[in-house]
């Protein structure tokens, strides 16, 4: 029972966080008035981490389920 609950909710928590902090990316670029470039640089530059654990998950799950090489 505890795996099967762990197994749904780290997904949900985890993108739930990563919704949470585009939302704060959005908002600095708002209040520091970034403009277009800025909030795409701020995206762009922030996001870099988020974007790389969703590929490794990804990766990971290709790996595990016969997609890879």
């Amino acid at each position: 029972m505890q795996q099967t609950f762990e197994a749904w909710i780290t997904p949900i928590m985890i993108g739930g966080l990563i919704l949470f902090m585009a939302f704060i990316i959005w908002d600095l670029a708002k209040k520091s008035n970034a403009g277009r470039f800025g909030t795409i640089m701020l995206f762009v530059v922030l996001g870099a981490g988020m974007l790389g654990y969703v590929f490794k998950v990804v990766i990971t799950w290709l790996l595990e389920n016969g997609g890879g090489v």
